[in-house]
């Protein structure tokens, strides 16, 4: 029963990721630690600041509150001290964080019952000075709630809750140490037995709430992980929706068999145009023109899958399935030409655009060395668009599409013009090439 309570509980409170995600983990749990870390210090300073200012304004009321029974100074020293460990501590997780490694678990529970015995030292020193009954009913006490609170901070169940059970334990044990129990004082057992098993129930709520958070942080990072995941499969040229519905639909880097509409862009005689230019006029050009060209490819669901110097590969279909991969594909390609007409009429360099799309079977997946892979797709069909987008020239056309194209677009293609059979470069028969105005 233990056995299968425990295997439970574990799976309740595990993070259930694989050993990277683990590792980023790792590193956000320690930034969080140094941040508990931070606030003790900043905490314990600011007593030490208000005892002092106590010391020297009021030393009458310093008296009062130890009874002259013990020099404040002591109080001071060991908080100060506090204030040191801390910074070790600090020193030792930011060590750990540049090497890249974990804080061991027994140093984190060896600080934990260090830091959670501060307040029975001072307790113990209080009741030496105002007996057990004043010291046991003032502030002191209350304290163990900061070191329980910020236990959370630890985003270990176990850690909070063994900080809330050193402070319930030792100041049961201060209690009943002090004030030993006669058959009279009955009442008083059950007085400091609930202040400990509250004591011990925060601590166990605090673990709860850093679970939560060490789940939350496991959220974040399996985000950023999926995005990273894309943005290295796609590189830069996937849009901002195109990314949040790979990652609510899921997408793999196996390759895999599409249906998938290939445009080939590019820019007629740019290279010629270029040289009479300054390489920072020439990249200016292109950025302009890519970014309005890009934005309407976006807009009609496709992506960049690589720039090609003055022009580049278009996808739709991939990775994304597009029930009507061809027609948004000359959709967006009709924008590009009306909108690079628009561009070139408030422009002293025009530039002619050039495009050729088909649709066909691609092998689509991520291609490369283990270090570097490039989403990308292969197949005729990728070639096959790259020789219809080089015809432009030879057409002195803007648009040109395969027969399978044509037939995708049924009426809404009436306006396409048959150039009849064509010769393509680096096939032994000629095919149907249509021009789309």
């Amino acid at each position: 029963m233990w056995r299968r309570w425990r295997a439970k509980w574990a799976s309740m409170i595990g993070s259930g990721m694989s050993a990277d995600f683990e590792h980023a983990l790792m590193r956000e749990v320690m930034r969080s630690e140094m941040l508990r870390v931070k606030a003790l210090i900043i905490t314990t300073c600011m007593i030490l600041a208000a005892l002092f200012v106590v010391d020297v304004f009021a030393p009458n009321l310093e008296q009062r509150i130890w009874r002259g029974r013990v020099n404040p100074f002591y109080g001071q020293l060991l908080l100060a001290a506090f204030v040191l460990f801390e910074f070790w501590v600090h020193s030792v997780i930011s060590r750990n964080r540049k090497l890249d490694r974990d804080v061991p678990v027994i140093r984190r529970y060896v600080g934990a019952f260090i830091e959670t015995t501060l307040p029975t030292v001072v307790l113990v020193m209080q009741i030496k000075s105002m007996g057990a009954a004043e010291a046991l009913g003032f502030v002191m006490p209350l304290t163990y709630f900061i070191f329980i609170i910020l236990s959370t901070l630890r985003l270990n169940f176990w850690l909070s809750a063994f900080t809330g059970l050193v402070a319930a334990v030792q100041l049961l044990a201060v209690a009943m140490y002090y004030e030993p129990l006669s058959a009279e004082q009955e009442p008083e057992l059950y007085f400091h037995a609930v202040r400990s098993l509250t004591l011990l129930g925060s601590g166990i709520l605090a673990g709860a709430v850093g679970v939560q958070l060490r789940r939350q942080f496991a959220a974040s990072i399996e985000a950023t992980t999926a995005r990273d995941r894309i943005t290295n499969l796609f590189g830069q040229h996937v849009s901002p929706q195109v990314v949040e519905r790979l990652m609510a639909e899921g997408t793999t880097a196996a390759s895999d068999i599409r249906h998938v509409a290939v445009m080939f862009v590019d820019f007629r005689s740019f290279t010629a145009a270029a040289r009479s230019r300054s390489p920072q006029d020439v990249v200016d050009r292109l950025d302009g023109a890519f970014a309005v060209l890009v934005e309407i490819l976006e807009r009609h669901g496709g992506i960049v899958n690589k720039f090609l110097g003055d022009g580049f590969l278009a996808l739709f279909g991939a990775p994304l399935d597009n029930a009507d991969a061809a027609e948004h594909a000359v959709a967006a390609a009709r924008d590009m030409i009306a909108a690079m007409d628009h561009i070139n009429d408030s422009s002293d360099w025009p530039l002619r655009i050039g495009i050729g799309i088909h649709f066909g079977e691609v092998v689509a997946g991520s291609i490369g060395s283990p270090r570097r892979k490039e989403y990308t797709v292969i197949g005729d069909t990728v070639n096959f668009a790259s020789r219809l987008e080089a015809l432009n020239k030879e057409f002195n056309s803007h648009l040109l599409v395969s027969a399978a194209v044509r037939e995708a677009l049924g009426e809404s293609g009436d306006d396409a013009k048959s150039l009849g059979d064509v010769p393509i470069r680096g096939y032994e028969h000629p095919f149907a090439v249509w021009q789309l105005a």
